[in-house]
């Protein structure tokens, strides 16, 4: 009887699952402009119904085993609300950028993903007599209490959503900050250890790989200079997103249309910074890259200039995004200046190679 009744659940099962696979791939297509944007607190709204849902599962499993029928409606009623919660999804990806979109896509996921689980647990599980295969239902439950309850964190417009993704940059920004401070210089005392520990190549233990963020006096100049650099940078992506933020009441103003390209463009251009950013630190190790982070700032340059442009076009540029941006112009001149120093008091010894040839 329990392995018909599970073969019954599981057909019941995969015709829900192919109905459901057939709407879930409307979101994999772009929304027409014409369709009505739904809001997306009617998805949030719709996720706490499959919640409850969810939790009406569970408690199928708490006494005795449910019959097939309560299952079966049980099953029906909550993919029923799956379908509903998809089309709401789409309906609110109306006028979304493709980051907003990826947000809207990585929630609505979650929640379905969670909700297949638990309904594939529930009929695999039917009538087993292994109690403890039941205990996973709950579990499952929680899970899916958790994806709907993260769909009141998610972003519910573009600005949110290119401000919480500008917010990331300057986040693994911070890492790098921390690593190029980590960097120390080289002293008398370190170079006798480093002789002692490469004549002892057979105790492992004896290896620190520290040793190689040693540097000379001129290499720890760099690394102070970008040191400097980032943390400037970091300012310039603060008070980019408090800008970004600003446009928040703009938004709301229906007079006001806001450039969905010129968002997603500022986010590629903080997200190039940020590119550049990981750059500098990677080419700071012993022997330090100075062609590579010589391009490195003339891209951060770059970036920071169209970054301006893009704001003025919002109408978000503000005096402290300026100030900001001059203070990081002034940092990447003078590591530009040094860097010249450095390749010209480097060609001397070359060209005087030369002459003696």
């Amino acid at each position: 009887m329990g392995k018909a009744a599970r073969e019954q659940l599981r057909r019941a099962l995969n015709e829900h699952l192919n109905t459901i696979h057939e709407t879930f791939q409307l979101l994999d297509q772009t929304p027409a402009s014409s369709l009505e944007k739904t809001s997306w607190k009617e998805v949030i709204q719709m996720g706490e119904q499959i919640s409850k849902q969810a939790t009406t599962v569970g408690m199928l499993y708490t006494g005795d085993t449910p019959g097939v029928k309560a299952l079966e409606e049980n099953m029906s009623s909550y993919f029923n609300l799956l379908q509903g919660f998809l089309l709401l999804s789409h309906g609110s990806s109306t006028g979304a950028g493709p980051t907003l979109s990826s947000y809207i896509d990585a929630s609505v996921k979650q929640v379905v993903d969670c909700s297949f689980k638990l309904l594939q647990e529930a009929v695999s599980s039917y009538g087993s007599p292994n109690k403890a295969q039941g205990l996973t239902i709950p579990q499952l439950v929680g899970t899916v209490w958790n994806a709907c309850s993260s769909l009141k964190k998610s972003p519910a417009t573009n600005v949110t959503a290119i401000g919480r993704a500008m917010t990331k940059v300057a986040v693994s920004m911070k890492d790098v900050l921390r690593e190029i401070k980590e960097f120390k210089p080289a002293s008398d005392e370190v170079s006798v250890q480093s002789e002692d520990k490469s004549n002892d190549c057979d105790d492992d233990d004896s290896f620190d790989g520290d040793l190689s963020s040693d540097l000379s006096p001129q290499e720890m100049k760099i690394v102070n200079l970008t040191i400097t650099i980032v943390s400037e940078t970091l300012v310039v992506i603060k008070e980019l997103v408090r800008s970004i933020t600003g446009l928040l009441q703009k938004e709301s103003s229906d007079s006001c249309s806001i450039s969905v390209d010129s968002l997603e463009k500022l986010l590629k251009l903080s997200q190039g910074i940020g590119v550049q950013v990981d750059e500098l630190g990677a080419c700071l190790y012993p022997p330090q890259e100075l062609s590579a982070i010589k391009v490195a700032l003339e891209k951060i340059t770059s970036f920071s200039n169209e970054m301006e442009i893009e704001l003025r076009k919002l109408d978000g540029f503000s005096d402290d995004f300026s100030k900001a941006c001059i203070g990081l112009m002034n940092s990447l001149g003078v590591l530009e200046a040094e860097l010249g120093c450095v390749c010209a008091g480097d060609l001397v010894p070359k060209l005087d190679n030369l002459s003696c040839k």
